[in-house]
């Protein structure tokens, strides 16, 4: 049966989920939004597996502070063989290289191990089996948009048939363009190995970790990386499709696209860790997004290549994850009104203009452009949106989105400052006192004691625990106080919170959203609960996988994990708890 225990491998062009077992079960070509080649994650019949014979046990681990994967099998014999996983990236000739590409090293380690290689990969969204064309040394996956070759120094006819055969020595499979390589594939997979372990040591070593939880901060650091699509620097909310909420709720959503909220927390995350070449990846693609929009509306979600289109389709020769479809490609979301977008272009970019450690920083050409998005968040800031939780089937004026409304004119206040301003600064302090002022008034339920999910409502909502992580509200106002108290009462179930607990266009939710319990977490440091803070932040640690990665969702009565995999809403929660409850250094060395 499928689960979440993944580990993932990829470069920023492309990347591998591969299970406990070392069968790679989701790879898309040829980038990080493409055609799933290998798809039996969600039931399909492409798959990269390395089998073998009479295996009893798995471990797997990551290369510390590498995004490297060595899974190693036994078998009931004693014999044992070690998979490494990667995908090339490094520098070279000045650039980075990562191309589309995985790299497989398979090392006999004890005994006299058999092993059997199954690979079948398929396109159009499973409908299509891939047709294969065997070479001296290689073996090409025809298809005109998804194809690629691979490159093996194992005996081709053995992989071909699916045969068994003794594993006497070390031998590679190199994924990638259907291109002859320049040397062994040997050489070159034990080259790039290298070069990209030390790729991914060298950038960590550059993080600015706390000094509490640091493996949970890096290993959440570059799962995020593994999320940018750096060719444009757009950011996926998650590398899956179709992963359901729950089991059967037909929540089952394609989250490979760049959702200009996610985005932000990620780019926010790894600010704080001094990782701030993702911003300038990132700035890039919010120039471009804000360059087409010209002031007007902005889709709360992209294609990482800024496709607007994102039809909602269904793939049906999918059965699912578990069996549990629909599998869906596209996402409808991005035919939404979701206000809250606006706010978050600006936060986005807003540490851009002040950070002179970037080799392009922002400056008034930019400002003028993001102008237009405040003009538009002013304009729109009181009015009805499907909300940050993408309802489907009802619209109201959300609190979560009103303050993002106002976050994007209080940050062009601050921006216009810093640039020597003063009149931009003053028109854009005017909108946003203005704003503050009708949310306070607006979204405060006098009856429920709390800021609710949307104006004149009873309903609480998560999201509203934004308010004091913005700075739109201190977090000791008696009002922010009272709010995160009704939501220990009625969203917390345990330590776990929930985005809202009335029905939507599926029924009520039955998981938790590990999101939301980390911006409690952020809530109960800000009103000064520590102690509770880091119970809670423990227990989510502790739901992790073993590689120590989160989905979207966790069933408070199972403990399991559900939803898109990996989630960067979930992993940007760890290095934002870990930095706001660690020690400092210097009370430490």
């Amino acid at each position: 049966m499928s689960n979440l225990e993944l580990g993932i491998i990829g470069n920023g062009t492309v990347a591998g989920l591969i299970n406990e077992h070392g069968e790679c079960v989701w790879m898309c070509l040829p980038r990080l939004d493409g055609e799933p080649v290998f798809n039996s994650l969600l039931g399909g019949r492409g798959k990269f597996a390395i089998t073998l014979q009479g295996h009893c046990k798995s471990t797997q681990r990551y290369r510390r502070n590498t995004a490297v994967i060595e899974t190693e099998l036994e078998a009931e014999d004693g014999s044992a063989i070690r998979i490494t996983d990667y995908c090339p990236r490094f520098m070279d000739k000045g650039r980075m290289f990562r191309p589309a590409s995985m790299v497989r090293r398979i090392t006999p380690l004890r005994g006299m191990p058999r092993i059997r290689v199954d690979l079948f990969a398929q396109s159009q969204r499973g409908d299509y089996n891939m047709v294969t064309r065997r070479g001296v040394n290689h073996i090409k996956f025809l298809d005109e948009n998804a194809g690629f070759r691979i490159t093996t120094d194992a005996p081709v006819s053995y992989v071909m048939d699916g045969r068994d055969f003794v594993l006497d020595r070390e031998v590679s499979f190199l994924l990638g363009p259907d291109e002859s390589l320049s040397d062994r594939v040997g050489v070159i997979a034990l080259e790039w190995l290298e070069r990209t372990a030390d790729q991914w040591m060298s950038w960590s070593r550059r993080l600015a970790t706390p000094p509490d939880w640091q493996d949970a901060v890096i290993r959440a650091a570059i799962t995020l990386k593994l999320c940018v699509y750096e060719e444009t620097g757009g950011i996926v909310a998650a590398l899956t499709t179709s992963i359901p909420e729950h089991a059967g709720s037909e929540r089952n959503w394609d989250y490979r696209f760049c959702w200009l909220r996610d985005a932000y927390f990620t780019v926010t995350a790894l600010n704080r860790l001094s990782a701030v070449g993702t911003l300038e990846y990132y700035l890039a693609y919010l120039r471009n997004t804000v360059a087409h929009t010209k002031g007007g509306h902005i889709q709360p979600v992209y294609g990482i290549a800024l496709e607007h289109d994102l039809t909602e389709g269904f793939a049906n020769a999918l059965p699912g994850y578990r069996g549990m479809g629909p599998v869906r490609f596209g996402n409808q979301a991005a035919e939404h009104i979701q206000h809250d977008v606006y706010g978050h272009v600006v936060l986005g970019a807003s540490q851009a203009f002040f950070d002179d450690r970037l080799h392009a920083k922002a400056g008034e050409l930019e400002f003028e452009h993001f102008e237009g998005v405040g003009e538009r968040a002013y304009a729109v800031w009181n009015t009805p949106d499907a909300g940050i939780w993408e309802f489907r089937g009802k619209a109201h004026i959300h609190t979560s989105s009103a303050i993002m409304c106002w976050a994007a004119c209080d940050r062009l206040a601050r921006i216009a400052t810093f640039l020597g301003k003063p009149d931009r600064a003053n028109y854009w302090n005017a909108k946003a006192d203005e704003m503050r002022t009708g949310i306070l008034d607006l979204a405060w339920n006098e009856k429920r004691q709390a800021f609710t999910g949307a104006f004149g409502e009873d309903a609480l909502d998560a999201s509203v625990l934004l308010m004091a992580e913005i700075g739109f509200i201190d977090a000791m106002d008696e009002r922010f106080i009272k709010t995160v108290e009704r939501i220990d009462e009625e969203l917390r179930d345990g330590y776990h919170v929930y985005r809202y607990r009335v029905e939507d266009d599926f029924g009520l939710p039955q998981t938790a959203f590990t999101a939301c319990t980390f911006w409690h977490i952020d809530a109960l440091s800000r009103i000064g609960r520590i102690e509770e803070a880091r119970a809670m932040f423990e227990d989510v640690l502790a739901h992790r996988t073993r590689l120590g990665l989160l989905s979207e969702d966790i069933d408070t009565s199972t403990g399991e994990l559900w939803g898109n995999f990996p989630q960067t809403y979930s992993m940007v929660g760890i290095i934002n708890a870990a930095n706001r409850l660690s020690r400092d250094w210097d009370e430490v060395v």
